[in-house]
């Protein structure tokens, strides 16, 4: 399936729209990532406990966006945004959305 964040796809044309999709994810980060991303963050460099968390997380949103487009019939997912946000208490939890428009090619 062809996922974009372009409303349009060059190579391709879009025949019908399908409707909004959304994928959604909340993931905590535990205590030894925060220890270990503190400690990284007071020495300096990337924190790569947390930019797996991070991609682990997108990928879950976007995966489970594309199942619900496939459900709809679609080919692609245009107009895709991925929002990343802190909930839960002291921001201890990461939810990230995925969404788009299903369309058929």
């Amino acid at each position: 399936m062809i996922i974009s964040t372009t409303p349009t796809l060059e190579t391709q044309k879009i025949t019908g729209y399908l409707g909004l999709v959304t994928g959604e994810t909340i993931i905590g980060a535990n205590f030894i990532k925060d220890f270990f991303a503190g400690i990284r963050d007071v020495v300096g460099g990337r924190s790569s406990s947390y930019e797996a968390v991070l991609r682990e997380a997108k990928d879950s949103a976007l995966k489970e966006m594309e199942e619900r487009a496939k459900h709809l019939g679609a080919d692609a997912i245009v107009g895709v945004d991925l929002d990343y946000e802190t909930v839960g208490p002291n921001g201890g939890m990461l939810m990230v959305t995925a969404s788009g428009t299903a369309v058929s090619l």
